[in-house]
């Protein structure tokens, strides 16, 4: 489905931006060394060497072949930033890597080790498409190259694998295998629509009894700028906020960490469209993605997801009322969830005919037709775990990481977070066009989280805000000048 639905502006894929910090690499820190540590890993993460080969006509999934024209040069790469090579410069760069498209006769990921940044930092800008990694499975193969210390023991590190290329199937070799394919679709479309029938049974009887309302459902969502139709061009931005601040609100208000940062970009959009004067009556829906993968399957690549549609509740200008009903609008949306089943998404898409699929993502793109019906959606947002303690690529020390997730048709705008070494990282990614005001938003999520704070430690109220937090020394925003200056070294 993700390879399927990309467009000429709606580019698919995942990307991740890693501040780096070489000043205490040991043996020093180079692009050379960076290219070996990853040519010498190849074989903790299988999917960075597979290429998709597209069965003649769409009349079947595409299938993973091991790429037998894999080159390593192709996919890790060396950029260095315009002086003076401070925030603006870089995300002006990850906006362009974002806002491309990926080569399709090759395995979907690229590699960049940025380099002139002020106060000595380097930055990594992985870039892998949705259709071989979601969240959990991204997080796993990104540990490929990563190490838990600057210079691990001789015996963590990689001395070779027995990777064997394949051979390029032929195209009556696609047809072939995809009359096995073909020939299971009457009973698994049966099946599924079997299955669909019973869980709508068991949503409508739910609903009926509950008194909590029902989740948004597709297409119920306001109309506002950032929900027209989007062109290929990207705009990112970043924020972090400290996690003991989100744990803090999280055990006073007794809900969950990621009701607490949707909350928080509900906050943000709310704070952005009110400035812009659009803040429609109804609240904003978001989607939320959801992994379903089993634990055996962390590392196996591919894609294992199902999202949920949740309001944030944006009419509401209580930042604690906001957050209750976020709470419990997401209780409903997981209880709904569950009588639904996780995998009844995925199984629709795996016997459904990847031509249709790119067929109507195509005309959907071309007739711009969200720029006259409601949007499925308002906002992506997606919450990642990461690890809680430092890590290194190759002996450099990660010293803060970006998601950034693919913006669609209709809702250019995706809010991806992930959790490290005790801070929140936020990554906005949207369209060029449809959302120009993106940088406003890392300072509106920190005011949001300052509003909860101030109820949760009413001295809060009346502190400093020099914070000590994680969100005015990690890139946010905020720290730029007036006059369009950058964060100096030390504020990075």
């Amino acid at each position: 489905m993700f390879f399927y639905l990309e467009t000429p502006t709606n580019h698919m894929h995942v990307t991740g931006v890693f501040l780096l910090d070489p000043t205490n690499a040991p043996g020093g820190f180079s692009f050379a060394k960076v290219r070996a540590m990853v040519e010498a890993r190849l074989h903790r993460a299988p999917p960075m060497r597979r290429r998709l080969v597209e069965v003649p006509f769409g009349v079947a999934q595409p299938v993973w072949i091991e790429d037998p024209d894999f080159d390593l040069a192709y996919h890790v790469r060396r950029a260095c930033l315009p002086s003076p090579g401070g925030w603006l410069e870089l995300k002006q760069f990850v906006g362009e890597v974002v806002g491309s498209a990926m080569d399709r006769q090759r395995p979907l990921w690229e590699m960049y080790l940025v380099e002139g940044l002020e106060g000595g930092l380097q930055a990594m800008v992985v870039k892998v498409h949705h259709a071989a990694i979601d969240g959990v499975s991204g997080a796993e193969l990104t540990a490929a190259w990563l190490d838990l210390e600057a210079d691990p023991p001789t015996a963590d590190r990689d001395c070779g694998d027995d990777w064997r290329p394949d051979r390029v199937p032929s195209e009556i070799d696609l047809l072939v295998g995809a009359w096995a394919q073909l020939a299971s679709i009457p009973a698994k479309a049966a099946s599924t629509a079997r299955r669909c029938t019973e869980a709508s049974l068991r949503v409508s009887a739910n609903n009926r009894c509950s008194e909590a309302p029902s989740p948004p459902s597709l297409f119920s969502a306001p109309r506002t700028s950032f929900n027209l139709a989007i062109t290929p061009h990207r705009r990112v931005s970043f924020g972090a906020v400290a996690l003991e601040d989100l744990r803090a609100v999280k055990n006073h208000f007794g809900c969950t960490v990621n009701d607490v940062v949707l909350a928080l970009c509900a906050g943000a959009l709310r704070r952005y469209l009110l400035v812009r004067g659009e803040l429609p009556a109804e609240p904003l829906v978001a989607l939320v993605p959801m992994s379903v993968r089993a634990e055996e399957d962390r590392l196996a690549g591919g894609n294992r997801l199902s999202a949920m549609l949740s309001s944030l509740a944006t009419e509401i200008p209580d930042p604690v009322g906001r957050l209750h009903t976020i709470s419990a609008a997401m209780s409903q949306a997981k209880h709904q969830e569950s009588l639904i089943g996780a995998d009844v998404l995925t199984d629709w898409t795996e016997f459904t005919f990847p031509a249709l699929i790119g067929g109507v993502a195509r005309l959907i793109s071309s007739t711009r037709l969200f720029d006259h019906v409601r949007p499925a959606f308002n906002v992506t947002i997606s919450n990642i775990p990461g690890p809680p303690f430092p890590m290194f690529l190759a002996g450099a020390r990660v010293t803060a990481t970006y998601p950034l997730g693919p913006v669609v048709e209709g809702a250019g705008l995706n809010m991806t977070v992930m959790s490290y070494c005790g801070a929140v990282y936020f990554g906005l990614n949207g369209c060029r066009t449809t959302v120009p005001g993106i940088e406003d938003l890392p300072p509106m999520i920190t005011e949001s989280l300052d509003e909860l704070l101030s109820v949760v430690r009413p001295e809060y109220e009346s502190a400093p805000r020099t914070h000590g937090r994680s969100d005015q020394r990690a890139g946010s925003d905020q720290a730029d000048g007036p006059d369009g200056g950058e964060n100096p070294p030390e504020a990075w």
